[in-house]
């Protein structure tokens, strides 16, 4: 009985200090940075390979918006910390564009081996985004007319890549997903200001090219 009850303890410390960690972070960029967030649906207690949404085949298992919608995503310090105090293992979801940044992503094993081409490059990006999948490099806003022209004037684009534009969303650290954890590659220095990202264009000009002349399949994933 009493290892049943340490183990417990340990459980719920270890759940308290994931808790404040989520709701730190979650003022950190909802506050200090002007990012809308929002608490993203957690994984199924009993698979967490599954989601906890109504879909059975959910593909981003505990890594999107679900109750609430996106349309929620704010700034408040009051909503935010209300949000992970009730939910500390939910998902710290940004929604991107507006005021806060779009992203580009692609598969995990490509994006590790485009970005060691772009530091060869001396190309400065900003925070990067990690999950055991996928990678997403931030960028500054950009619409979907200007991400259209930017693409039709490519002879080549990588059917892997993926943009979170507005309406879009992305999973940010420390959140917990059923494919893993979300972790920064690149971290935000630190710092109240908003993190430094580059445009959309330098980054997919950048990364197509690395992709092409490292001859780096990425396949769709």
């Amino acid at each position: 009985m009493r290892e049943i009850l340490g183990r417990r303890r340990r459980l719920l410390s270890q759940s308290g200090e994931k808790g404040s960690e989520s709701v730190d972070s979650a003022l950190t960029f909802a506050t200090e940075w002007q990012w809308p967030v929002l608490p993203g649906v957690t994984a199924d207690q009993r698979s967490t390979s599954r989601c906890g949404c109504p879909d059975p085949e959910c593909v981003l298992p505990g890594a999107h918006p679900f109750d609430p919608g996106l349309l929620a995503a704010t700034t408040d310090a009051r909503m935010v910390r209300w949000w992970w105090t009730n939910r500390p293992a939910a998902p710290i979801i940004l929604a991107t564009g507006g005021r806060a940044p779009c992203a580009v992503s692609l598969p995990a094993l490509a994006a590790s081996r485009a970005l060691v081409a772009l530091d060869r490059q001396g190309m400065r990006l900003g925070p990067v985004v990690a999950s055991p999948t996928r990678w997403a490099i931030l960028v500054r806003p950009y619409s979907m007319e200007q991400l259209g022209e930017l693409l039709y004037a490519k002879d080549f684009v990588p059917g892997s890549l993926r943009f979170h534009s507005e309406g879009g969303y992305l999973a940010l650290p420390p959140s917990e997903t059923g494919r893993g954890d979300i972790r920064w590659e690149r971290a935000p220095l630190p710092g109240s200001a908003s993190p430094w990202v580059p445009d959309v264009e330098a980054v997919v000009d950048a990364v197509v090219d690395a992709l092409t002349r490292t001859g780096v399949n990425a396949p769709e994933m």
